[in-house]
């Protein structure tokens, strides 16, 4: 997490890392997939639930409700298990993610689903798809 913040049991959290040297991996398909069933992997998640999430080509989304585990802990665990995962299938050793990532603790006001609207609309905005349907990975809770 940034210096001098700190997460909230229960609290829910947009996060975003990406991979180092913004290497696009997940332009392949196959290591696309196996980073989405890393974000539907409970142990990558270290009890914490993740509501919404989209897989772009250089970096991934998620907004996560956490358990009693702490946001830093949580991202570890998705990054090292998520990593150790694709450098298997990519066949490589060394930093799959660069260090750290970007978190915004959201506000009681904020609304849900508007997040998570904005986090599937990454593709259309990067010009990937014309239609979210179009673009494979991602997932939402509230489909």
């Amino acid at each position: 997490m940034r210096k001098g913040r700190f997460s909230q049991a229960n609290g829910i959290y947009l996060v975003t890392t990406v991979t180092e040297q913004r290497i696009p991996w997940f332009q392949v398909p196959a290591f696309a997939q196996v980073m989405c069933r890393s974000l539907e992997d409970p142990d990558c998640l270290v009890n914490s639930t993740n509501l919404c999430w989209v897989v772009m080509p250089d970096h991934i989304h998620l907004l996560l409700q956490l358990g009693e585990a702490d946001l830093g802990q949580v991202v570890k665990k998705l990054k090292a298990l998520s990593a150790r995962r694709l450098n298997h299938e990519i066949g490589r050793t060394g930093r799959f993610w660069a260090p750290g990532f970007h978190d915004h603790a959201l506000r009681k006001e904020e609304d849900l689903k508007d997040v998570a609207r904005y986090i599937v609309a990454n593709p259309l905005r990067a010009g990937l798809v014309r239609r979210v349907a179009n673009y494979p990975y991602w997932n939402a809770v509230w489909l």
